[in-house]
């Protein structure tokens, strides 16, 4: 493992010093922290992180190596990655490498040995902010960069760039196990799913269920989508702003696919972009919800679900179906025939709790059908 000195300049003018693992050199981002103790290849692998520097607050990371089944796309999401101390020596029987070989293989940048907990505290007390992992003393001029960096247009770098079947139920048996269907293919779903940053996740989650999902990249325009006849719209997670201008044609197209009224489900990202479709305002949060353990409080009935989340904004409504127990945030909208939640029913990682969903979306499809 690399020793070489790193620096981590902070926005606010905070300097830590430690070690760099895996690729050498400099790099500049927004730091946010996750405060999952598990589920590292998944957060490492999550398109959402795009443009972000991710803390882990759990102190080692990479206990159980690099598992290439376990990975949410084909390519590391995150600009970087912090931890207070990787495994050099990673004991499982699926792993195929350690961190550090991974990194280099890939050219990210790890920073350890730095205190964690600090950097952590400074982030919850004055919120999100960017930083600079540099090799040498740092300058007026990272300084600048630093203040100056902001993520722009994550969406369409990290998007399909044209559609495709990604994956569909081949096994008629397989789905009439699972889902209840009889061996006909025209029972089959067929899920239109836009591309936002899609965790891999999801299309298991909807493939599992007996749907055949073609993915859309984030600019398809609504007759491509229509043109297919979804039995349902899935509106995937992904980085950035909603609000940010680059989302309008997305916008557009979710107000022509709205007035169709074929059954949406949108997660996190998709959550937030079917809430500006349909009026709402979303807003930034202090430092965001990352993580497997966010509890969040169904309105309806009381009842409270541990989540796994990844995001740094929040829609503004008062008429939410899900809260969040911490924050009082909004975690999920019904809109009738469409719905949303801010958090991953699919849960890679992290808690089954809210894995009903997609059963709520298969009974909405349904009901769509039979009209």
């Amino acid at each position: 493992m690399s020793e070489g000195t790193a620096y981590l300049i902070l926005e606010n003018g905070t300097i830590f010093e430690g070690k760099f693992f895996g690729a050498k050199g400099d790099v500049t981002g927004e730091i946010v922290f996750t405060t999952g103790m598990t589920g590292y290849l998944e957060t490492l692998t999550d398109p959402s992180y795009c443009g972000q520097i991710v803390l882990q607050t759990f102190p080692l990371i990479g206990n159980y190596g690099v598992i290439t089944e376990d990975f949410e796309s084909s390519s590391v999401g995150v600009k970087a990655y912090i931890v207070k101390y990787p495994c050099a020596a990673p004991s499982n029987f699926r792993s195929e490498n350690n961190l550090d070989d991974f990194f280099i293989k890939h050219g990210i940048i790890g920073l350890y040995d730095i205190d964690t907990r600090a950097l952590t505290k400074i982030i919850r007390k004055n919120g999100v902010m960017n930083g600079k992992i540099t090799s040498s003393a740092p300058t007026d001029s990272d300084r600048e960069e630093v203040n100056n960096y902001s993520v722009k247009s994550p969406i369409a770098e990290v998007s399909v760039r044209s559609a495709s079947i990604e994956s569909f139920a081949t096994s008629r048996l397989a789905v009439s196990k699972v889902s209840g269907l009889s061996d006909n293919s025209n029972d089959i779903r067929r899920i239109a799913l836009m591309d936002f940053g899609a965790k891999r996740g999801i299309a298991n989650a909807l493939t599992a269920r007996g749907c055949e999902v073609q993915i859309f990249p984030y600019d398809a325009a609504a007759d491509e989508i229509i043109k297919i006849k979804p039995n349902g719209i899935m509106l995937s997670n992904g980085p950035g702003d909603p609000a940010d201008s680059g989302n309008r044609v997305i916008l557009k197209t979710l107000d022509t696919l709205i007035k169709t009224n074929i059954p949406i489900f949108g997660i996190c990202m998709g959550h937030q972009l079917l809430a500006l479709a349909n009026g709402y305002q979303t807003r930034k949060l202090k430092f965001g919800h990352r993580g497997a353990n966010q509890p969040v409080k169904d309105t309806r009935t009381g009842r409270v679900y541990i989540t796994s989340q990844n995001h740094g904004y929040e829609v503004v409504a008062n008429n939410s179906s899900f809260i969040n127990v911490n924050d009082g945030s909004c975690e999920g909208l019904d809109y009738g025939v469409s719905f949303s939640v801010q958090f991953h029913p699919e849960a890679r990682s992290g808690p089954l709790d809210t894995g009903f969903l997609f059963g709520l979306f298969m009974d909405r499809m349904d009901a769509y059908a039979a009209k």
